[in-house]
């Protein structure tokens, strides 16, 4: 035969084991939401890809040789485009003698500077040929300090 039994519980243990059993579930859902992934950083993640660098930012220059003159052609790059690019080391007697050298690197620097690519730089018709020297100076500087 089976005995019932009685278990008296006092309202003060009811009390304390529903606190204790809310603080669990409590804790449980605290802990969910710290550690559940919510895709915030596979978003940002993403995006930087989405931004990939085009080149090695840093400074580079390259030798140019201007009939017997060797000139140092600077360029600046970001991780996206052309920043700058310079005449390092132009004498009295290159200038002189070419005079147009100047002007043509200041218009292309200028105009990469602003965005435009290589093959959208707009050429004087006084400087073309100028131009396009420093042009392939400058697009051979780019293709050796592409991204990997």
């Amino acid at each position: 035969m089976s005995r019932t039994r009685i278990v008296i519980l006092q309202m003060r243990e009811i009390i304390y084991t529903a606190v204790f059993v809310g603080l669990g579930i409590l804790l449980l859902i605290i802990l969910f939401f710290m550690f559940w992934p919510d895709g915030k950083d596979e978003n940002k993640e993403q995006a930087d890809n989405g931004k990939t660098a085009v080149y090695e930012a840093g400074v580079y220059s390259k030798q140019m040789t201007v009939g017997d003159s060797v000139i140092n052609l600077q360029v600046v790059l970001d991780e996206e485009q052309v920043k700058s690019v310079e005449m390092i080391n132009l004498d009295d007697t290159v200038s002189a003698m070419y005079p147009l050298m100047k002007p043509s690197v200041e218009s292309i620097s200028n105009q990469l500077a602003s965005g435009v690519s290589l093959d959208e730089v707009v050429l004087s018709d006084e400087g073309q040929y100028t131009e396009k020297m420093i042009l392939n100076e400058v697009d051979s500087v780019l293709d050796e300090h592409k991204a990997k």
